[in-house]
């Protein structure tokens, strides 16, 4: 089970986010602080309306922060440029969300490879490379397919897939299972467990305790503020959560 290594994936500083409403600003999340080491396993949690959604947003360069400084891979991107940040998105972190986000009309093997794409990579190095995510995830027999002939939790292995494509140093997953039945959800966080004991940084939103049992950190949202951060024991050598 691999520990932090001291090397900070993430920092936050005074991290806030305000939005525009007809009563006037609504603080959305306010003053922020969290640093997140390289090989940790976070999970983010706390009522709908906590900040919690708002701070993944932030922490994927998805939004941009009202406040404060936000430190990904050491760079500071609370004010980067577009384009800029896009590069080091791209580069650097892999997305999982609760709809898959495939796209219907084409195949698992070009759903996978559709970052790289954007990476610049030729033809034949986004196949090589998608069907060997495929083949990792157990779905290598699938690759022709379309996202509506196999499972939820099979197109949830395809998004993982996808996040992982660019090799990624943290992958942010958001509700990764809350499409799923229990038994599939238990898979798809054993994946997740198993790349985290590979040295990938994983933080994900849930609402559900069990989910979050999977991770090594707990860190809860209440009215833009973090209230609490607790280190957990994870999942035991058999892949099963254990209590935090």
């Amino acid at each position: 089970m691999p520990q932090a290594n001291g090397q900070a994936v993430i920092r936050v500083s005074g991290l806030g986010k305000s939005y525009a409403t007809a009563a006037g600003l609504f603080p959305a999340l306010k003053g922020v602080d969290l640093t997140i080491d390289a090989g940790e396993f976070v999970a983010i949690m706390g009522p709908s309306g906590s900040g919690k959604s708002t701070f993944m947003n932030l922490l994927g360069c998805l939004d941009t922060p009202t406040g404060g400084d936000y430190f990904l891979a050491g760079r500071n991107v609370a004010h980067m440029p577009a384009d800029e940040l896009a590069v080091l998105r791209n580069r650097t972190i892999g997305f999982v969300f609760q709809g898959f986000n495939l796209l219907p009309r084409m195949s698992l093997e070009d759903n996978v490879a559709l970052p790289l794409i954007y990476a610049g990579a030729d033809k034949e190095t986004r196949r090589a490379r998608a069907r060997e995510l495929l083949a990792r995830v157990g779905l290598g027999q699938y690759a022709a397919s379309l996202p509506n002939r196999i499972s939820g939790g099979q197109q949830q292995r395809v998004a993982i897939a996808r996040a992982l494509v660019n090799s990624p140093r943290l992958i942010l997953a958001d509700e990764p299972t809350g499409n799923l039945d229990s038994q599939t959800s238990e898979e798809i966080m054993k994946l997740f467990a198993e790349l985290n004991r590979e040295g990938i940084t994983i933080v994900l939103v849930t609402h559900e305790p069990d989910i979050a049992a999977h991770a090594k950190r707990q860190v809860r949202f209440l009215d833009g503020h973090i209230v609490s951060d607790v280190r957990c024991a994870g999942v035991t050598p058999a892949g099963e959560a254990a209590p935090c």
